[in-house]
């Protein structure tokens, strides 16, 4: 496949991936049409994740195959992925990084969707992308030295220190939010915050998925935090964003259901149990 066929290609699933989650936004569906995604992987044939963790390899190595709404692995053997392309468009979407803002990317990966967030704040704009895996850190920094805007830091997310930013984009599950990703969002700061229990990523039915993980939109008002749920999720856990009474928490909140109806996100654990969809030390998700 010539490179200009490929770029039809690409456009062709930048349509496709975002109709499949009904979004219509012209700047995301471009980002994802104008950045190569074999960029950030191994050389192929590359494993493509199917149901109950198996990968299947593509039948060559030619580029047209990572085209489509799937998921890729980036070490298969440890289950650590390249994420399904619709959700992340659809998170981005809800995120809606704009031209000049700063995006803080937390577990980047291989670089895939900071490449993406890179393009859609632009030249004018600022990516910080932390990985805590040494390898997939070493991995993105040379993934993305094409893209001036993304500095690349290895470390814990959860900690390590960054500037203030506009839209802090979780790619992990985390059992609670970490302070810092509150303390440095700016206001009207948006961060996508993907929740999990401890089998939202070990389980192999995926009908329950619902009841075992949820993305929650934390958007910031003053010293107010305002949240709403918008996508199920299974995804790989948070390193250093993993506690056990959270998570007990949380378990018990899906089991209950309604986190659709949640508005707030409350840092402190005082307020009544029937405004809560989850209660934990330090911090809560609210329905008021």
């Amino acid at each position: 496949m010539t490179p200009d066929e490929l770029k039809v290609v690409r456009r062709a699933y930048a349509k496709q991936i975002t109709a499949a989650v009904r979004i219509v936004d012209e700047r995301v569906e471009t980002a994802f049409a104008e950045v190569p995604r074999e960029d950030f992987l191994s050389p192929g044939p590359w494993p493509i994740f199917r149901m109950r963790k198996a990968y299947v390899p593509t039948p060559t190595a030619d580029p047209v195959y990572l085209y489509t709404d799937e998921i890729v692995g980036i070490i298969p053997e440890r289950h650590i992925n390249n994420g399904q392309p619709s959700l992340h468009a659809f998170l981005l979407s809800r995120a809606a990084p704009r031209a000049g803002e700063q995006v803080v990317h937390v577990g980047a990966g291989a670089g895939y969707y900071s490449a993406i967030m890179a393009n859609l704040v632009g030249a004018s704009g600022k990516v910080t992308a932390i990985e805590f895996e040494p390898e997939l850190a070493a991995r993105a920094k040379a993934n993305l030295i094409p893209y001036r805007n993304v500095s690349v830091v290895q470390g814990d997310g959860s900690s390590v220190a960054f500037d203030l930013a506009d839209v802090i984009y979780v790619n992990a599950g985390a059992t609670r939010p970490a302070d810092i990703w509150l303390d440095r969002l700016n206001d009207g700061g948006r961060l996508v915050l993907p929740l999990t229990t401890d089998l939202g990523f070990t389980s192999s039915n995926w009908s329950n998925m619902h009841l075992r993980g949820a993305v929650f939109l934390v958007t910031r008002k003053g010293e107010e935090f305002h949240a709403q749920w918008i996508s199920p999720v299974a995804i790989f856990p948070c390193e250093g964003m993993r506690d056990a009474e959270s998570e007990k928490a949380l378990a018990a909140a899906f089991e209950g259901g309604e986190h659709q109806k949640v508005t707030r996100l409350y840092r402190t654990d005082e307020m009544p149990p029937e405004r809560c969809w989850v209660r934990a030390p330090g911090w809560c998700l609210a329905y008021a």
